[in-house]
Order: C-alpha cells, then structure tokens, then sequence
C-alpha cells in the first residue's frame, strides 16, 4: 500500500451520514487563474472523475467554461477533508478523458518540479503531456457494434434471414470490438442486412475516439553484442546489482570519447528488458544522433524515438503505445524524461553535461535534475554519461553523492588523438594570408585529404560575417529589437538576428552617415565553407548549422553522405561535436575555441573545455589515427590547455576552488530572476521593486539568501523588450525557493512589465 492510500482510506458505508456523504475534486489550470481550486463530484461522475484526467468546470462569477486537471479526489475522511467547504463547491460539468492522461507516478512528479521550480502545477502538467496527446491528435470517431442486451439467449428463437442470423451469430460469440465495415467483411455482406438489425434493435452501437496507427516504429537489421573488455565489464556488472535488486543508485560513468558508454548502456538496457521493464535514454539532441537511433534499433524490438520532427499525431501514437507498455526503450531528448513508462526500469543520460537538457521557458527544468528525482522515486537505477561531466556532476560523484563508474580506455586500446594548438598570435601574418583557416592547418587538411582520410572543421559561429561595420563613423548594424549585432548570410543577402529572428536586406551603405563602403568583418560557418572550398575546390564539402539542417530528415542525409566517404570535410556549428563516430576522421580542426571563452558567464571555461574535448574525441576512432589541431588566441588558458591533454580531472582541480571562493555551484545555490519591458524605467522600477522585496523576506525568514543585482542584462534588449537581472544565492538547499514564495506574496505587478524566475540557471546572458 502506497503512503497516498494511506491517507485516502475510504470509510465503511455504516461510518457515513449525509453530512460526510461528499466528494470534491481539487482542479488545477495550465494559464491564470492557476489554482487550485475545489469541485464537488455530482454523483454521475464519481465513478470517472480521477487525479490526471481533464474536467470542465464554471469559472468565477460568469461561470467561465474552464479545461482543467484532476490533481486529487478529496472525501470527508481525507486528510485535506478540512480545507474544503462542500455546501460552497461548484460542481464539475463534464469529463473530457475516458482515463488519467497522466499516471500517480508523473503526478508525483510534476508536483515536485512546480514546488522546486516556483511554476503552477497545471503548466508543469501540460509541459509533461504532449499537445497531440491533450488535442486527441491522430484519432478519430468511429462506431462499434454489439448485439443488444438478451439477444444472444434469443438467438434460437428469432425469426431473421440466414445471412442476419450469420451477422449476429459472429457478434455474440466473439468478445472482440466490431466496427460495421470488419463485421461486414468478416461475414460477407453489404452495410444493408446490418443496418436493418439495428433498427430492429437486435444490435447496439457506441461511439468513441480510437487513436490511428500513424507512425511505425521501424527496425534495424539486427547486431550481435559487442566484447566487452574488463573496464566496460565492471561498470556493467555495479548498474546490474541495483537492477537485479531494485534498488536506485544514480551513476557517473565518466569514459574518455570512444571508451565504450553505449555498449554499457545498451547491455544494462537488455537486463531490463529481460525483467519486463522499460528504459529511457535522453541525449542531447535526438535528430543529431541518428547513429544512437540504429544502435538501439539494432539490438531492441521495440524502441521508440521521441524527438522534434514527430508530428502531434505520431507523438501521441508513441505516448499510447508507450503508456500500454508496448515499448522497450525510449530514446529522445530532454522531454522524453516525461515518458509515460508504466514500469520504468533504468534511465540513462548520455552527455549529460550537454547544456540543451536544460528547458529555457517556464517550466525551467534541468532533465537531469528531473531524472534523478524520478529515478529516486521510482526506485531505479539512473546513469549519467560523460567524458566531461558537468562540475555539479562531478562534484556530486566526489562527495559520494553519486557512484563513479570510470572508463579510462578506449575500446580495442585505440590511443586518444594527438591534441596540438597554433597560437592564433603568432601565427595572424598566416590568417591575413589565409583567412580562417592557418597555414599549419591548411597543411594538415591536405594531407589527410591525400591520405583518404576525413576532416571536421568546428566553428561555433553561423552566418557569414558576425559584424557590420562603417569603417567611416564606425557604426554596428544592430537589430532594433535585440542589442546585438546583425549577422550577415550570403545565402539570401540578408542581414539576420539570431536571438529574433529579425531580417533586413544586405546593407549597401552605412544606415547612420550614408557611406558605401560598408565592412563585412568576423567570421561565420557561412564564410569558413566559402574559404575552404576555394581552397579545396576538388574536395566534397557539406556544411552543418541550423541554417543548412532545417529539413526533417536532413542531418540523417548529411552524415549518411559523411559516413560513406561521399563528403570528405564537414564543418559546422557545435552539432557535429556531438554523437558522431567515423572511424576514418583522421583531422579535427577548431577554428577559433576563444568564441565562448570571455562570455560574462562564470560557465564559459566549462562550456569551452567540454566543446573542445567533445570534438577533439570525434577522431582517431579507426586504425588510421587520428590528430586535432585547436587555433586559439589564448593557448595558454586552464581550459584550453587541459583539453590538449583530455585531462578532465586537471581542469576540474583547477576549476572547482574558484567556483567555491564565490560560492557558485556546485557548492552553492543560484536562481537568476530577469525583468523586461518595452518601457525601460518600468522594467529598471520592477528590478529594484523585486530585489527589495527578495531582501525583506530574507530576513523575515532568517535565511542566508543574497541578492546580486540589480542590473542590466548582458544582453540588454531581447525582442523588443529591455531586461534587467539579478542574481540569488545561497548556500542551504531550497531556501532561495522559500525565499522568493514568501516575497511573491508582496510584490505587486507593474502593467506592461514581465518576470521570470529561473532556478539552477545555465543562461547568464
């Protein structure tokens, strides 16, 4: 018996009179008014009326029609029996779910990440439900027919047509759902005689929405297991002790690129498959890592692929089929942690240091957070995969928090790549010379090419140029919504706003003093593919960034082209640091690893570090080798530095005390709160309204919660709107949390101006 029953027993019918003869169900809302709020249950809907399901209810005076969430059934004898008034409650009107939408376990859930993450439960509840799920997307109303009450002891005795006594003798001797066309079929006949024993009354008809099969689940051509060598065996061997006893244990398994993780994901997988239990699998970005779909497809029956190219239909056939637990493995990105698993078994979360698990609109959740949580209270083992850990992560595995499982070699003892750096100062005479791409490196690129190797070119810029400029009054063409520059794309002539999108035709003359002599400066993917293929005009070239990768179905194609040696250097964004494992890359290139480095972001080194890592780790995977070379400004930085060596443990040890010295995570706690509005003294009002108020209520509650800020954000107009920022921090879990509901209470809102709070926030900008 589960604790929520034992708080929620119901009483003997002789225990009750007509006073305790009640039921009220607590109602959530996904938009404002949030709630909750309290219904009673007409006596017709008891029976239907359970925590997940939607309701429609009257709302206020006008009693509004209102779409709402059954987060609890409430009796006299519950234990929040006292907070309801039942002789003041509305009644609900109708049920819109036949059955929960969303399972206890999800419930628990979603009330966890709306406590932690200061987000309205019914928002946090329609983020876990897909839309096409919510919208009965891929389903449609059909009718089924049953012979009608007393028919079948009658079935002798009827006076009826040979062929109307076939029809009804097929209904009443099968338990099936029959539609009027299959029993049609079945039987041999027209709508017609079928028709006539309806009106008759001999036979029934229902009707109700059926969800289509809309997108098979394809398979891969079958693979045998891979050898394990012993590092992969230990690991294995320390997540089958929990999954043999049921017991939850969350896991770093920290391996160098190349040492083997999937293998070890995919063989503790197959133990939970054998006890009839599920699996998730989150990475970073399911439509960049076709080649983690085919391993799976490869080795389960039944996988499910959860990513952003599904249509609403197709995702909510996968929430059916995976809530009737006809999958084994799921594999998707962040939201697939929301999987509707009736008996999840182990979770997975490879790259986990991956910063696009985080959710950048409200509910701003971290996947891996939320991962641990369920994992914990579902009692299973979680594994979170690296060979850059994020430093909470590490830290965490440190303090014994987490269990390390390390993989220090690769597998079939493949040697790292050769890390080298060129020293973009000295080397500038070079980059006139050769723009982009230095001498050493063009150098390196022919000879791969010439040894029938492949390259990969990283630049985490797109567009063409990065900066618009009046070499006259020294003017930036900037987007009149967002305080950046614009970047400048050949393809289209456009000058483009990668924060709004904004779009303006390419600039003939400076907008300020007129001049045509307009400059064109900084370096994007766009201009890098333009250099390289000048300078190898012969060579297959492909180019990947979002720009080029909007076409489902186009970052398969790109890397298919990759994979069979048709392209022999692709370049692009950091999309192709992720996921991708070509034996015959034999040359990595980092055209400029200083892009992230000196962002206002206490991150930046952490961020640089892994990307380098990330891409350097894309090599040497086959007998051929394999070398990176990085060009850098700064060769002498920590992160840099401990990225030619693939020293994570260095760059943590030197990372790690700064972090500390200012109290940033992981040894302290932060929540960013921005303010925006397109009025800026109304935006800078509400900044210094909100900080004093965070301020009072720390001390009211004599809590250790400080307050940076407030001020201008990095980034100070984002779509029209000014932003101002501060920052909260503490060194006592959750107390940021109480800290800012009990200043919630005092803040009053100011017309036109907006704010969020982000808890545990990867975003400084």
């Amino acid at each position: 018996m589960d604790q929520q029953s034992l708080f929620n027993v119901q009483p003997q019918p002789w225990q009750l009179d007509d006073q305790d003869d009640w039921l009220a169900a607590r109602i959530v809302f996904s938009g404002a008014p949030f709630g909750p709020y309290d219904y009673s249950i007409p006596a017709k809907l008891e029976s239907s009326v359970k925590p997940g399901v939607r309701v429609q209810v009257p709302l206020g005076r006008g009693n509004r029609k209102m779409t709402g969430y059954c987060i609890d059934v409430i009796g006299a004898f519950h234990e929040l029996a006292k907070t309801v008034n039942p002789g003041r409650l509305k009644p609900i009107e109708s049920i819109l779910d036949p059955k929960p939408l969303i399972n206890p376990a999800l419930l628990r859930l979603a009330h966890w990440i709306s406590d932690y993450y200061l987000c309205p439960l019914g928002q946090v509840i329609d983020t876990i439900i897909p839309p096409g799920v919510r919208n009965n997307s891929g389903t449609r109303e059909m009718t089924f027919i049953s012979p009608a009450k007393g028919v079948a002891e009658q079935l002798d005795t009827l006076k009826l047509s040979k062929l109307q006594k076939s029809i009804l003798t097929t209904l009443c001797s099968s338990v099936q759902d029959w539609t009027p066309r299959e029993l049609a079929e079945t039987v041999g006949c027209t709508q017609g005689p079928i028709s006539t024993l309806r009106k008759k009354g001999l036979i029934a008809s229902s009707s109700r929405r059926v969800q289509q099969k809309t997108h098979e689940i394809p398979r891969e051509k079958r693979i045998a297991d891979l050898t394990l060598n012993s590092e992969q065996e230990a690991a294995l061997g320390e997540i089958a002790q929990h999954i043999d006893a049921n017991t939850h244990r969350t896991f770093l398994m920290h391996g160098v690129t190349g040492s083997g993780k999937t293998e070890v994901y995919i063989r503790a997988i197959q133990k939970v498959v054998e006890f009839g239990r599920q699996a998730i699998v989150l990475v970073p970005e399911i439509s960049l890592t076709p080649q983690t779909r085919q391993r799976f497809r490869a080795r389960f029956d039944r996988v499910a692929v959860l990513h952003s190219h599904l249509t609403a239909a197709q995702r909510a056939w996968h929430w059916q089929q995976i809530a009737a637990g006809n999958v084994q493995v799921i594999v998707g990105a962040r939201s697939a942690i929301f999987a509707p698993t009736p008996n999840l078994g182990l979770v997975v979360l490879d790259e986990e240091h991956d910063g696009s698990f985080k959710q950048d609109k409200a509910p701003r959740y971290h996947a891996r957070d939320v991962a641990d949580w369920r994992a914990k209270n579902e009692n299973i083992p979680l594994v979170l995969g690296s060979a850059t850990p994020s430093l909470e992560t590490w830290h965490r595995a440190e303090k014994g928090t987490y269990e390390t499982l390390s993989l220090k070699k690769r597998v079939l003892d493949l040697p790292l790549p050769d890390v080298a750096t060129i020293d973009l100062r000295v080397d500038f005479g070079g980059m006139k010379r050769f723009g982009p791409i230095s001498q050493k490196l063009r150098q390196e690129i022919t000879q791969a090419i010439k040894n029938d190797g492949q390259v990969i070119l990283l630049l985490n810029r797109r567009g063409f140029s990065t900066r618009i400029q009046c070499p006259s009054c020294g003017h930036v063409e900037t987007c009149p919504d967002c305080s950046i520059p614009l970047t400048h794309h050949v393809s289209g002539n456009k000058a483009v706003c990668h924060y709004c999108d904004h779009q303006i035709p390419e600039p003939k003359r400076c907008s300020e003093c007129k001049n045509p002599s307009i400059r064109f400066s900084g370096l994007g993917t766009q201009r890098l593919e333009s250099t390289v293929a000048a300078m190898f005009p012969d060579v297959p070239i492909m180019r990947m960034d979002t720009d080029t990768m909007r076409k489902p179905g186009s970052h398969e194609k790109a890397l298919a082209k990759f994979r069979s040696g048709e392209t022999k250097i692709l370049l692009g964004t950091q999309m192709i640091a992720k996921g991708l494992d070509f034996p015959n890359v034999t040359l990595v290139g980092v055209i400029n690893a200083d892009t992230a480095l000196h962002l206002p972001d206490f991150r930046a080194s952490e961020r640089s570090f892994g990307l380098v890592t990330q891409v350097a780790g894309r090599t040497g995977r086959g007998e051929k080798g394999g070398r990176v070379l990085v060009q850098t400004f700064c060769p002498g930085d920590n992160a840099i530095q401990a990225a030619t060596r693939h020293d994570f443990i260095g760059f943590a040890a030197g990372e790690l005390p700064q972090r500390e010295e200012f109290a940033y995570p992981p040894f302290g706690f932060l929540a960013r709160i921005v303010i925006r509005s397109e009025i800026l003294s109304k935006a800078e009002q509400m900044a210094d309204h909100i900080a004093e108020e965070i301020e009072a209520s720390a001390e009211a509650l004599d809590l250790g919660v400080s307050v940076l800020g407030p001020s201008t954000a990095p980034v100070e107009k984002l779509r029209g709107k000014f932003r101002f920022h501060m920052l909260l921090s503490s060194m006592g879990e959750n107390e940021i949390q109480k800290v800012i509901r009990h200043a919630q209470t005092k803040i009053k809102s100011i017309d036109e101006v907006q704010w969020i709070v982000d808890i545990d926030p990867q975003d400084m900008l």
